[in-house]
């Protein structure tokens, strides 16, 4: 895919409901099968970007906010897709003891592991509104 150095952009908006990730699955699929993927490089960015959103659903309902949307923004070029989750809802603070082992991870650990797993780059942090930003990258190659 050759765009003469402009990134080619794609943005998506939907509500935080369960019933929505497929969409947001859907449409990522599309978008990284455009980029310069294997089947598998294409699968497991449309994995992680429904684990992020998925996080996000669970976050909303667990703070009663399902009224408030998830933004899926990806950015292609030749050889990098970037992908941004962005929701409105914050984690909920840490406790301050660690976890010692994949056993204790609860499901938001056992999600971001895997987005970390299945892409090249991954930043989780919090949006100055207060709500969540999931940054991920894949390389094609």
């Amino acid at each position: 895919m050759s765009n003469k150095g402009r990134p080619a952009v794609v943005e998506l908006r939907i509500p935080s409901r369960p019933e929505f990730v497929s969409v947001a699955r859907l449409a990522i699929l599309g978008v990284a099968s455009r980029a310069k993927f294997t089947y598998d490089q294409v699968e497991d960015v449309r994995l992680a970007v429904g684990e992020a959103c998925t996080s996000a659903v669970e976050r909303a309902i667990k703070a009663n906010k399902t009224d408030t949307d998830i933004t899926i923004r990806s950015e292609i070029s030749d050889n990098k897709l970037t992908i941004e989750v962005r929701d409105e809802v914050g984690y909920p603070p840490k406790a301050p003891e660690a976890v010692k082992s994949p056993e204790e991870l609860d499901e938001q650990g056992l999600g971001a592991l895997l987005m970390e797993l299945l892409v090249d780059e991954f930043k989780t942090e919090p949006t100055p509104e207060g709500g969540t930003l999931v940054r991920m990258v894949k390389y094609a190659g």
